[in-house]
């Protein structure tokens, strides 16, 4: 989103979780994608209400997403990287919990003053609070799903299993965001002002600061870059390939495209969500207290897609998900951008059942077996979430001269490159829609790598895995 990917579960799905002594820390790095997920799910919904309470373009309403995704994930994710490989990732956790507590502060100020200030000013205000609350979601999302690729104790070939449920917990706040909203930002006599954004943003503000709290008393076991080097080399050893993580990380090939994958996935999935209520609103008719009940629905779906993505993972390899679930988002946005009443809208929510597993397959098919590289190569994959900086104001655009329902064309050519990037690894690794490993390759880039059997390499594996010391975290 190199070494080679194994992006599947096989075997009994229990070998695949953590063991016991692990769970309390999978369970709170776990809960953070909860966070930003709800963060996530409040802002599409801010968006809308924006445009009518503070009398903003949907052009300049974007502003938000360009905060969040431009300044927050694309300029920070890089340097949290960097932190996170020199500090490790219960610094880097809890230093991101911190910049999220105090952007959500903020928001209370702005909040508060919206009434009697300049609209543009106060929008601004929002903007920048905003742009603090991501940089602490990028620093979140650097550690945590490198954490749960990598966790401790954990077999490589269920990276993808584990990273597709923790990302379910993302999908449950996805949809209760935009659901609160609906209830508290557009009814009655909030409709058409921001008091009650305040509360709700000082509630994720305590409930920031209460997990930070947590973070600071557990224990927190890692995986060392130089842990998963061993680890990757020995397996290559132990398979007879070769390992070519131990190369220059821009020659990486594997991470490289995948994160322009994920780029683009980013930037076409905040496009079908940012402007959904926009789309109800003027092809339905329909009240936008309506449209974001539609939006929490839609969310709904993301989040069960998110479930049912964890079970077909557990049977069927990731890069070909990536390609066939793709190819159906593709698909049905053309069909969104063409097509008139109900069937554009049961066409514009089946994008979110399809859509909804491809960021995490991503991001294990392009880090997976990065060896020396794991965390930086997370960094990059968290940058690509600037994706969603770089759509939203070209979709604005559209929509201010051609119409909502036009502009979510853009998002076809997106979904079409993710699909033409997992067939391409489902071919180069060997076209199985079922394997138990892939090769310790470098991707794209190395077609030359003579493949081990699937047998060998998880052996290997299991030996390079029982050879490295982790910690001090017994194995089941």
């Amino acid at each position: 989103m190199a070494g080679g990917t194994v992006t599947h579960v096989s075997g009994n799905v229990l070998d695949h979780l953590p063991p016991r002594s692990i769970l309390g820390p999978f369970a709170l790095v776990t809960s953070l994608f909860f966070l930003w997920g709800f963060a996530y799910g409040l802002l599409d919904v801010l968006n809308a209400h924006f445009q009518e309470v503070l009398h903003i373009t949907k052009l300049q309403s974007t502003g938000l997403q360009v905060a969040y995704f431009g300044i927050g994930y694309f300029a920070f994710s890089p340097l949290a990287g960097e932190i996170l490989r020199r500090k490790g990732y219960k610094f880097t956790i809890i230093m991101g919990l911190c910049f999220y507590s105090t952007g959500a502060i903020l928001f209370w100020p702005c909040a508060k003053f919206s009434e009697t200030g300049n609209h543009k000013a106060i929008f601004g205000g929002f903007v920048v609070c905003t742009a603090v609350i991501a940089c602490g979601l990028a620093a979140l999302e650097t550690s945590a799903n490198s954490y749960i690729t990598v966790l401790p104790g954990c077999k490589p070939e269920g990276a993808a299993f584990r990273l597709q449920f923790s990302q379910s917990f993302n999908g449950i706040a996805s949809f209760a965001g935009p659901f609160i909203a609906s209830k508290y930002f557009f009814s009655g006599s909030n409709a058409n002002n921001l008091n009650n954004v305040q509360w709700v943003y000082l509630a994720v503000a305590g409930m920031g600061a209460t997990i930070a709290t947590a973070f600071a008393f557990i224990k927190l076991p890692e995986t060392s870059e130089a842990e998963l080097a061993e680890q990757s080399r020995k397996s290559a050893a132990l398979a007879g390939t070769n390992d070519r993580t131990t190369g220059p990380f821009y020659k990486q090939y594997r991470v490289l495209f995948g994160f322009v994958a994920q780029f683009l996935y980013v930037g076409a999935q905040v496009n079908v969500a940012t402007f959904f209520i926009n789309y109800v609103y003027e092809t339905l008719e329909w009240p936008k207290a309506k449209a974001s009940n539609f939006l929490s629905y839609s969310l709904i779906i993301f989040t069960v897609s998110r479930f049912v993505g964890t079970a077909i993972l557990s049977v069927v390899d990731a890069e070909l998900v990536v390609g066939i679930w793709a190819t159906m988002c593709c698909l049905f946005t053309v069909l969104v951008s063409t097509l008139h009443g109900s069937s554009a809208m049961a066409a514009l929510m089946l994008i979110f059942f399809f859509e909804a597993p491809l960021f995490p397959c991503i991001y294990v098919v392009s880090t997976q077996r990065m060896g020396q590289h794991t965390r930086r190569a997370s960094a990059i994959l968290i940058a690509a979430v600037g994706g969603g900086a770089v759509f939203p104001p070209i979709q604005g655009a559209i929509a201010d001269r051609y119409g909502t329902h036009r502009s979510y064309g853009l998002a076809a050519p997106a979904f079409a490159y993710i699909a033409c990037f997992g067939f391409y690894l489902w071919w180069h690794h060997g076209g199985n829609w079922r394997r138990a490993a892939d090769l310790p390759d470098s991707g794209p880039s190395s077609p030359d790598v003579e493949r081990a059997s699937d047998s060998e390499l998880q052996k290997a594996d299991e030996k390079a895995l029982e050879d490295i010391h982790v910690d001090t975290i017994p194995r089941r």
